[in-house]
């Protein structure tokens, strides 16, 4: 048998006990909250299982719709046999030409966005910041424009530029811009300041001291996320031309709108393989800078 516990020992052992129950209180009361919250909030957004099971059915039906009518006997024949894949990308050509047009969107759109978030990413860090409000200007500065989604830059600019890729690159560029410079703030406050110090205390410039002390060490990190950002531009490209930014989404919104269900299939599956294609090459060059050998 056991011996008797110490008076201390169980005055340890009964506020142990009391404690637990208290975290265990916090932890329920809590997730009851969590609950509440989350029933308040489809209520409010009307997330109601009747409104599911009346509509998952209507959304079946589109996506049947969206399957191309192929036969066996006739897969591999010309653009003018019916049932054939050059019947179903009877229009490859063109919409080659709209991708080839978007992903330079992409391109384009993450250089600029990019440089001009790697000038304000050194203001934006706090420990390289020139001063208290250079740094409060630029973090502000990036979080509006990275709040602000694409397609509503878009919608203003092709108001003022018209309809086009040009609104497009801009629409995405502004965005990167928010998003890709709070990534590189961080990278510039996780890098080592002994250089940094070493240098201004040599009497190096502020602008020299970003240039050689800092970008070499996260040059790396600036890259990854440049690509990770590529990667992610592309889709927006896509998304964005419902609005009349240019690419291969303005010509989406128009089989969508005129309901070429055959055609709305062949531009999903030709943005899904060249969004892969652009994932997997960009995968690839990351490692390659990461010094993954498994690249």
């Amino acid at each position: 048998m056991s011996a008797a516990l110490s008076p201390a020992a169980a005055r340890g052992e009964a506020a142990f006990q009391a404690a637990r129950r208290a975290r265990r209180g916090r932890a329920l009361l809590g997730l009851a909250l969590l609950l509440a919250a989350l029933l308040a909030a489809a209520w409010t957004s009307e997330f109601h299982p009747a409104a599911l099971a009346a509509g998952l059915p209507r959304a079946g039906d589109y996506f049947l719709r969206l399957l191309p009518d192929l036969r066996w006997a006739t897969l591999f024949g010309g653009w003018e046999t019916e049932g054939s894949l050059a019947f179903w990308f009877y229009r490859l050509d063109k919409w080659a030409l709209l991708l080839l047009e978007t992903a330079n969107m992409a391109a384009l759109a993450t250089l600029a966005g990019g440089a001009v978030a790697l000038l304000l990413a050194f203001p934006a860090a706090r420990n390289t910041a020139p001063g208290p409000w250079s740094y409060r200007l630029a973090r502000r500065g990036l979080e509006a424009m990275r709040t602000v989604p694409e397609i509503v830059y878009a919608l203003i600019l092709v108001w003022a530029f018209g309809v086009g890729p040009l609104a497009g690159i801009l629409a995405i560029a502004a965005h990167t811009t928010g998003a890709l410079g709070k990534l590189f703030a961080e990278a510039v406050e996780n890098a080592d300041m002994r250089p940094w110090d070493a240098l201004r205390a040599a009497g190096g410039t502020w602008a020299e001291a970003c240039r050689f002390a800092m970008l070499p060490q996260v040059a790396p990190n600036i890259v990854s996320y440049a690509l990770l950002r590529f990667e992610i531009n592309v889709r927006g490209a896509s998304v964005i031309g419902f609005v009349g930014a240019g690419g291969i989404g303005q010509e989406l919104y128009l089989v969508i709108s005129q309901n070429y269900y055959e055609e709305i299939s062949a531009i999903i599956l030709l943005i899904v393989v060249v969004v892969a294609m652009i994932d997997l090459l960009s995968e690839a060059l990351r490692r390659r800078l990461s010094g993954d050998v498994r690249a």
